[in-house]
């Protein structure tokens, strides 16, 4: 097996075996340590393909599947789990870089995960605030100029995690590289609503009536209230861990965004993962409703 049928094998679906969600841990890092080699070669191959082509300028990812993630691998504590996800965003950086790709948007916390059992969530939000708190002094984001923004209710987060969002946008704040954007407490619905009100605070402010108000209620306005206004809309959002939802992520800035949706859970996303996404999206014809 050579050339075009190697990569042929490890394009059609061969993607858990260095995961280890199919088969059992043991055999799957014998597998993996013996076949480490072709997955480098294969990750060199989709890297010249995917640079062949103009590449997203914003990509959207919702980070699922760490619970799944940490079952599959014996782990209980929520913080450990959720910090081996959070980990990842290094690579993710460092991928999106290579192919200046000029804004990522992480959704790390929903509003509907403080639903989920205590434990859970502060596993989430001291994982969410440990990573916040490096980036002000992360030297690859001071490398690659990398801004730092938050987006969310974050009056619903703790004190300290608040801090360290508010350290890591002021320490990259006049950065004009790439664009991360974390979003954490975050629900799309939420962020509609706080829009519309906004928008009509501003016209109470003016002085308009409801009467007056109501024409001034367009898409463009909202925008402008949106949480990312500013912000170009996601070309590309990819879900990982096998949800094929978008379970409330930039539901206004998605109507025109591809999709692309990954079975591997979040902490065990690759390289070859994230390509396999932006190759799909370039072989895609937008049409933007028309």
């Amino acid at each position: 097996m050579t050339g075009r049928l190697l990569w042929r094998w490890l394009d059609v679906g061969q993607t858990d075996v260095y995961s280890g969600s199919r088969i059992g841990q043991a055999s799957n890092r014998l597998l993996g340590l013996a076949i480490r080699p072709l997955y480098r070669a294969y990750e060199d191959w989709l890297s010249r393909q995917v640079c062949r082509h103009p590449v997203p300028r914003h990509i959207g990812i919702i980070l699922d599947g760490n619970r799944r993630y940490g079952e599959r691998h014996g782990l209980t504590d929520p913080r450990q789990i959720y910090s081996l996800g959070a980990g990842r965003l290094d690579h993710v950086l460092d991928w999106c870089g290579e192919l200046a790709v000029p804004a990522v948007t992480l959704w790390v916390f929903s509003t509907d995960n403080r639903d989920r059992p205590l434990d859970q969530i502060s596993g989430i939000l001291a994982a969410a605030e440990a990573k916040v708190r490096s980036l002000a002094d992360h030297p690859d984001i001071h490398r690659r100029r990398v801004r730092v923004r938050t987006i969310g209710k974050l009056e619903l987060l703790p004190n300290s995690l608040r801090n360290a969002i508010r350290a890591a946008a002021e320490a990259t704040s006049a950065y004009t590289g790439m664009v991360l954007t974390i979003a954490v407490a975050y629900g799309g619905r939420d962020e509609i609503v706080d829009a519309v009100r906004s928008l009509l605070a501003e016209q109470s402010d003016r002085g308009l009536s409801v009467a007056e108000a109501i024409p001034e209620i367009t898409g463009d306005g909202i925008s402008r209230h949106l949480y990312t206004a500013g912000s170009p809309d996601p070309d590309l959002i990819i879900r990982t861990s096998g949800e094929i939802r978008l379970s409330g992520f930039l539901l206004w800035q998605s109507a025109y965004s591809e999709f692309y949706f990954c079975d591997v859970p979040w902490p065990a996303f690759r390289k070859i993962d994230f390509l396999r996404a932006v190759r799909s999206y370039q072989h895609r014809k937008r049409r933007f409703g028309r």
